[in-house]
């Protein structure tokens, strides 16, 4: 099946972000430096301590992110989002809890319209998210 990935650039906070998302989603998370990578002698020694590539995966989920910027520079937009499907109540309620701290809620969790459990918040890095639980999905 078919899913979309994030993928999310940082100025140099990569590492952090990261762990934090571990921290409150579990999995596993492997975290590639320029030091060390076949890009390494192209790249300033200056960031040879910053994030090539990351990657947290964690049975369905999976996010990456990377310290390197593109040609037109860092832009931080508020036109992304990450749209968590949660597998249980219990779920949403635990990642909404523990990635929600620091952050803005904007929607809190409530059951909606079209019949799942639903909130959206800006964690404390900037990011927003939307957590949804389908109570009527086939376990």
């Amino acid at each position: 099946m078919s899913q979309i990935n994030p993928y999310l650039n940082f100025q140099g906070n990569c590492r952090e972000v990261m762990t934090f998302y571990k921290e409150c989603l579990g999995g596993e998370l492997a975290m590639q430096t320029v030091e060390g990578s076949p890009i390494e002698l192209e790249c300033p020694s200056s960031m040879k301590d910053q994030i090539l590539h990351a990657s947290l995966m964690n049975d369905s989920i999976m996010i990456m992110g990377s310290d390197m910027i593109g040609p037109d520079g860092y832009i931080f937009g508020n036109n992304m989002a990450l749209s968590l499907s949660c597998c249980t109540e219990e779920e949403i309620n635990t990642f909404f809890a523990k990635l929600s701290v620091g952050g803005k809620i904007i929607h809190p969790l409530r059951v909606e319209f079209w019949g799942a459990v639903f909130g959206v918040f800006t964690d404390k890095f900037g990011i927003r998210w939307m957590l949804n639980y389908d109570k009527n999905q086939k376990q």
